[in-house]
């Protein structure tokens, strides 16, 4: 069995947790640390949690700096995913594969989901698992799945047959050109285009049991009960593994605070995990910057950066490492400052918080509507014929 994560450094202390979580109760399981990021020199593998660690430009993706300048961190980080299934599978000739999200603890073995690889070759965990009995439920949870998917692709378990195979290469490619977080355009990173897969896939097992991805979104029919040293158990049984995502969030204490009443010991369980990625070096770590959050000369990416530069596939030729700014003539980040930001023309986030997938969605409607007025604009014409000029072989 091989487990894999994905994470940008500063989710290091939190991978560290899900490793060692997985390592006691598999201490014969492989683990891997896909990073999308430079690997710091502190970082060494013989005294980490982790069997290996993977880098991005391990993956094989074409054309790296240009496909990852498209995505956000978050898009990125889950783009990379089926690449790393696809790599795993055929660089350890690994049987069965895991994926984890870096913010979920393991909390008893994966038996019963081995025992379902034995007669599928994909597990899914649905979101929810039970119906909502009043409107706020369905508000929040049942409508929330319509927008992000019905599966929470935070876990996914995937068998080296050819079924199995089948369904990675299909996902995989779909996550190289079309892993955004969109839901205006019917898209939310990996987990959408899975909605889809038991239409496609027959061999694929829907894991329905509460024990599995028990996150705040699903505590309104589980309840949690048992302590963290005993053991803890939802709806009398053994949690197998839990879902701290946006667990530091105001968002998530306060449903937390509306779906965990039942539960108390869910509050107790956010503290630990909080001490627990504190330990792995949460307080100094989590604050370090992905490589790939700013240009060379050191400026931030911003989303309308990222927006056009998807947008358009002559930047995209004219300018196939958009990081670079050495080369001030094929440089993505002057030819923007100079054709764009000048003119007023910057498209600007306002108010929008980019650390939540609300304000991420704001900030990419907004996007959306300056970019039409970018595109209309007499500047823009001009700065589009520039571009053609600089296009190789035009």
């Amino acid at each position: 069995m091989h487990v894999f994560t994905s994470v940008t450094v500063n989710y290091i202390p939190k991978a560290r947790v899900l490793a060692k979580s997985v390592k006691k109760f598999h201490p014969e399981c492989k683990f891997h640390l896909l990073l999308s990021d430079i690997k710091p020199q502190w970082l060494d593998e013989e005294k980490e949690p982790f069997d290996s660690i993977v880098l991005i430009e391990d993956l094989g993706i074409k054309d790296l700096n240009s496909w990852i300048f498209k995505h956000s961190l978050v898009e990125m980080c889950t783009a990379v995913k089926g690449f790393a299934f696809q790599y795993i599978f055929d660089q350890y000739q690994a049987d069965r594969v895991f994926y984890f999200d870096p913010d979920m603890v393991v909390f008893s073995r994966l038996d019963s989901l081995l025992e379902k690889l034995e007669n599928s070759s994909v597990v899914l965990t649905p979101h929810l698992t039970a119906q909502e009995e009043n409107v706020q439920g369905v508000l929040d949870n049942e409508i929330s799945c319509l927008k992000h998917g019905v599966y929470n692709l935070g876990f996914l378990a995937v068998k080296s047959s050819s079924a199995g195979r089948k369904f990675i290469d299909w996902w995989s490619s779909r996550l190289a050109a079309f892993c955004y977080d969109d839901i205006g355009g019917g898209l939310f990173t990996d987990q959408k285009w899975v909605d889809l897969a038991p239409c496609f896939f027959t061999d694929i097992h829907i894991a329905v049991e509460p024990v599995y991805n028990v996150a705040t979104w699903n505590l309104s029919n589980r309840v949690a009960t048992g302590t963290i040293d005993d053991g803890l158990l939802i709806n009398g049984k053994p949690l197998c593994f839990y879902h701290f995502s946006g667990f530091d969030s105001g968002a998530q204490q306060a449903m937390l605070d509306v779906y965990g009443g039942k539960s108390p010991v869910l509050t107790q369980l956010r503290e630990w995990y909080i001490a627990a990625c504190r330990t792995e070096g949460q307080e100094e770590i989590g604050n370090f910057s992905c490589v790939y959050s700013g240009f060379e000369n050191g400026e931030p990416i911003r989303v309308n950066h990222r927006y056009l530069y998807r947008a358009r596939q002559d930047l995209r030729q004219a300018f196939p490492d958009p990081f670079s700014t050495q080369d001030i003539d094929h440089s993505y980040y002057h030819w923007f400052e100079a054709n764009l930001e000048k003119e007023g023309l910057d498209i600007d986030c306002g108010s929008h918080s980019l650390e939540t997938k609300e304000g991420l969605r704001a900030a990419l409607a907004e996007s959306r509507r300056e970019l039409e007025m970018i595109k209309s604009s007499r500047r823009w014409r001009l700065a589009s014929a520039l571009v053609k000029i600089w296009r190789p072989n035009s």
